[in-house]
């Protein structure tokens, strides 16, 4: 069972309510990393009820590296312009553009790379494949392993995030959905780069 001090910690940490939090750490059996993960993934399936929202309010947040050399423009959206005008979402956007800063992404999601370029990508892996000396039959599933890591490594949502490696960009933006409670979406990005 939980005491009233674990769960109050536990809410100001993750921003989940009060009765979401005392389940979890009942669930949990009292470990705080298991509740807190019980908590993210339920903010994580909340997350996807909210994505089929319109999303067509938001702010476009400004990034410049420190070099001068580096600058972000990411268009982060949410359903109301008050959610707009919230610090922790301000916040979140600047986390992202400093995220697209440092790991260069080059689409929001890994179905939005194009297949030419994943083509160009298999060519090079098949020649290396077979050149290795791997069977036909390992050919494919190599082919499809090293497919979806090539997507995940080039696409914002699916990168670790900077920040926090232990968690990909969508489970932060998840997370934030569950805290605030709207549909926040990456409308579009740009990185420029001396």
């Amino acid at each position: 069972m939980s005491t009233l001090e674990q769960v109050k910690a536990l809410r100001e940490k993750t921003g989940a309510g009060i009765v979401d939090v005392k389940k979890a750490f009942d669930e949990a059996g009292g470990d705080e990393a298991k509740a807190i993960e019980l908590l993210r993934k339920r903010g994580q399936d909340r997350a996807l009820k909210k994505s089929s929202r319109e999303a067509l309010e938001g702010i476009i947040v400004a990034y410049v590296h420190s070099n001068h050399k580096i600058g972000v423009l990411v268009k982060l959206l949410c359903e109301t312009d008050f959610v707009g005008r919230n610090e922790e979402f301000r916040e979140l956007g600047c986390d992202i553009a400093m995220h697209i800063a440092a790991l260069s992404p080059q689409y929001i999601k890994p179905e939005d790379v194009p297949m030419e370029f994943v083509e160009k990508e298999r060519a090079i892996w098949r020649e290396q494949l077979i050149a290795e000396g791997k069977s036909r039959a390992m050919l494919d599933k190599i082919m499809l392993g090293k497919e979806e890591k090539f997507r995940c490594e080039n696409a914002l949502l699916t990168q670790a995030f900077a920040k926090d490696p232990s968690k990909t960009v969508g489970a932060l933006i998840a997370e934030k959905i569950h805290k605030i409670g709207e549909n926040i979406q990456v409308g579009s990005f740009v990185r420029y780069d001396m």
